[in-house]
């Protein structure tokens, strides 16, 4: 039987590099607008302001958005609002969705709104960068800038010598586009990114961040999975990062070793299952808690015991919704 490695996740990767590094990524993908900000001023990110303006659910392909208040270097209009929106499937509706999210924004703040859309589909031919209707003499419509993934498609030298972390992160998104299901080719990938991270003198921050990226980004079958988590200890030992706490590093050989003592007990496949999934949950407990506590403080005992009844998924929910939390019960509820 074909191992197959599990779909890609682009959403809650690129929503957590945007958040941390809003000005690298205009820098990056919007070279040439970037010095019109002032960004001696911290950018403010709107999420629950465009959560309010959203059509609902998200449209097929739209990885992310974001809605970001900075203020311009001349000074001549103030703050001022930029919409980003990441694209990961064609859609044909995406200019005239554009033109709706930049009029309601701007009609909901009462500010110039700039709307900036970044492609990263497979369709080196689709480049939609405007939406206009004309009706006996009046135009109404919008024009935005557009950046293309593929366009970094095949620059890996350059890529890699850019210490911008979106250049990693192309890199990530490319490669995982490339492998598709192919666990070698996704595996091979995901280990060279891995070892890149420690040659950009990146702060520890950063590191974690765009480590917990490429899991989601490059998820592994769990074979490969446990061999890359392997590795991946070996290798922060040897720079001394401790990007993984102790719990987190063995989390996976304590559900390893409870599989294996099960699986004798009551059944080779079964008991496999149910031990690694302890482990799992164990090591995501134990992660989400390091992370809590470096975003909010240390957990109150009702908020330990809270993760301690939480399934596995719920874990992996809170995770997710930790990058983009302002306080601990939005992510705790």
């Amino acid at each position: 039987m074909q191992i197959l490695a599990p779909p890609a996740r682009y959403d809650v990767p690129w929503k957590a590099v945007l958040t941390h590094a809003f000005r690298d990524f205009i820098s990056f993908f919007f070279s040439e607008l970037s010095p019109k900000v002032d960004w001696s001023k911290r950018p403010r990110f709107l999420d629950k302001e465009l959560a309010g303006i959203g059509f609902g659910s998200a449209p097929d392909g739209m990885v992310a958005d974001k809605l970001v208040e900075v203020r311009l270097r001349d000074g001549t209009l103030g703050l001022v609002l930029i919409h980003v929106e990441v694209q990961a499937q064609h859609d044909a509706s995406l200019g005239r969705r554009v033109f709706e999210y930049n009029y309601r924004i701007f009609r909901e703040h009462k500010r110039p709104v700039a709307s900036l859309v970044l492609l990263a589909d497979e369709n080196p031919n689709w480049r939609p960068n405007s939406f206009h209707i004309e009706t006996l003499g009046t135009t109404m419509g919008i024009t935005f800038p557009v950046a293309k993934l593929l366009d970094y498609a095949g620059r890996d030298q350059t890529l890699l010598a850019s210490d911008n972390p979106f250049a990693w992160v192309t890199q990530a998104h490319l490669l995982a586009q490339q492998a598709r299901h192919d666990p070698d080719a996704l595996y091979a990938a995901k280990w060279r990114l891995t070892k890149q991270l420690y040659q950009h003198g990146w702060r520890k921050e950063r590191i974690i961040i765009l480590f917990k990226v490429i899991n989601w980004m490059m998820a592994l079958p769990l074979s490969y999975q446990e061999r890359y988590w392997r590795e991946t200890v070996q290798l922060d030992k040897e720079h001394n990062m401790e990007l993984l706490n102790p719990l987190e590093q063995m989390f996976f050989d304590n559900g390893l070793e409870k599989g294996l003592k099960q699986g004798m007990e009551k059944g080779w496949e079964k008991g496999l299952e149910k031990g690694l999934e302890q482990g799992r949950k164990e090591g995501a407990i134990a992660l989400l808690e390091r992370q809590i506590t470096w975003r909010f403080g240390p957990l109150s005992k009702t908020a330990r015991k809270k993760l301690t009844k939480a399934s596995l998924a719920q874990l992996e929910a809170w995770s997710d919704a930790l990058f983009e939390a302002q306080s601990l019960k939005q992510v705790l509820g």
